[in-house]
């Protein structure tokens, strides 16, 4: 590989890559099961918008390990995998108040742009603006959706 990133710094910068997608992934598994255990006043509302961050969260898993594998490294790719390296935590297999819910993925995607500030500056660190451009385009979405999730819980 030759695109100006040796690879202590390809290491560096897939740590940080696979780290967010476990994430990613986990959150996936936890917004479907919010879809479906859903229960309360909001349920059409969030129903439909659990589905769209889920797909939305589907896309983003694709293009992060795409990029690990861009950088001439290996994407964790087993549920195992993902569960023993994410930080967020998955959701119980019950149901769940449309504002319990809307805490939790509120609280998971505060995380998420703590964590991609973070990011940034690694991939900053380690001479790749193509990954703190994929970082920031992904903090600026969680950002928008804690916008719209805070206005959700406001009674």
């Amino acid at each position: 590989m030759n695109i100006g990133i040796d690879q202590k710094q390809a290491g560096n910068i897939a740590a940080v890559l696979n780290q967010y997608l476990a994430d990613l992934k986990t959150l996936h598994a936890k917004l479907q099961n919010y879809h479906w255990n859903l229960k309360g006043s909001a349920f059409f509302a969030l129903h439909a918008k659990y589905e769209e961050f889920y797909d939305h969260l589907a896309e983003e898993v694709d293009e992060v390990a795409e990029r690990i594998l861009t950088l001439d490294q290996q994407p964790i790719g087993t549920l195992k995998g993902f569960l023993a390296a994410a930080k967020i935590t998955e959701a119980k297999d019950e149901p769940i108040s449309a504002d319990d819910s809307a805490r939790a993925v509120l609280a998971d995607f505060e995380y998420l742009v703590r964590e991609l500030r973070s990011a940034i500056e690694v991939a900053e660190e380690n001479n790749d603006p193509g990954t703190a451009d994929l970082f920031t385009g992904s903090m600026t979405y969680y950002e928008k959706n804690c916008w719209m999730l805070r206005a959700q819980l406001q009674k």
